[in-house]
């Protein structure tokens, strides 16, 4: 009896919204998972060792990623397609753009020693999964606990900004590793209401600054890459700031 209540309920509560309005929810779902077409011709770009072109569809995947959500709470995707998991798709996606294309990046750039390659590719992907395991591991507060898996960001500094120094790319995988589980309290920037406006301005300062370093690679633009270091250290400051300011149990 109560589950054919509740069959009722979600039939009554899908009967209230008009087609457009499923339409528009079936739309953000689709554009959330546009994020996997445009990690596979990263992943392509990467075939072909075009470097820059590989990131400029990692961008366009970032950029989907911060506005799918918003998109979702204000057609209120989770009430009009109950049945539908948008974060599910949103893990998938994430998965594979900031986690799988960047390591395969890391692979073929020879981002390491060769005596150093397969040890860092098996942190890089065995610290990403358990990290996707934690079940803290985005506060209510929308925190990430401890460093999130954003190895697109660490390989764009270490191939673009640092100029691929291999021992460096070892010690700064190793690095990030750890950091999965140090509960350092990284702002989830696009959800987060606190200071939202500073993380939008800085986010948009670090993107248009990796914009141009990849538009003029392999030539350099000091300023550009100044800003998306600025970018960088504002919010890995913020995050220590946040970490302090609300000591974890």
């Amino acid at each position: 009896m109560n589950c054919f209540r509740t069959l009722v309920i979600v039939n009554s509560n899908i009967n209230l919204y008009s087609l457009s309005q499923k339409l528009l929810a079936w739309g953000v779902h689709v554009l959330t998972s546009t994020g996997l077409v445009t990690a596979f011709m990263a992943i392509i770009s990467i075939e072909k060792e075009d470097w820059r072109a590989c990131f400029l569809w990692l961008f366009l995947c970032f950029l989907i990623d911060g506005i799918d959500g918003t998109l979702a709470r204000k057609f209120k995707v989770d009430k009009v397609l109950p049945n539908m998991d948008g974060k599910l798709i949103d893990f998938v996606v994430d998965f594979v753009a900031y986690l799988i294309v960047p390591t395969f990046f890391f692979y073929k750039a020879g981002m390491a020693p060769p005596n150093l390659m397969i040890p860092s590719l098996i942190v890089i992907l065995i610290s990403s999964a358990l990290y996707y395991g934690k079940k803290n591991m985005v506060e209510d507060d929308l925190f990430f606990v401890g460093f999130p898996v954003l190895w697109n960001v660490v390989v764009f500094f270490l191939f673009f900004i640092f100029q691929n120094n291999l021992m460096l790319n070892f010690g700064s995988v190793v690095f990030f590793g750890i950091m999965h589980f140090i509960p350092v309290r990284f702002a989830y920037v696009t959800r987060t209401k606190k200071y939202f406006k500073m993380h939008i301005l800085f986010s948009a300062i670090g993107l248009i600054g990796a914009i141009i370093v990849l538009y003029l690679f392999p030539q350099r633009s000091f300023p550009a890459e100044i800003a998306t270091l600025v970018a960088v250290s504002y919010f890995s400051l913020f995050a220590i700031y946040d970490t302090v300011r609300e000591p974890q149990v």
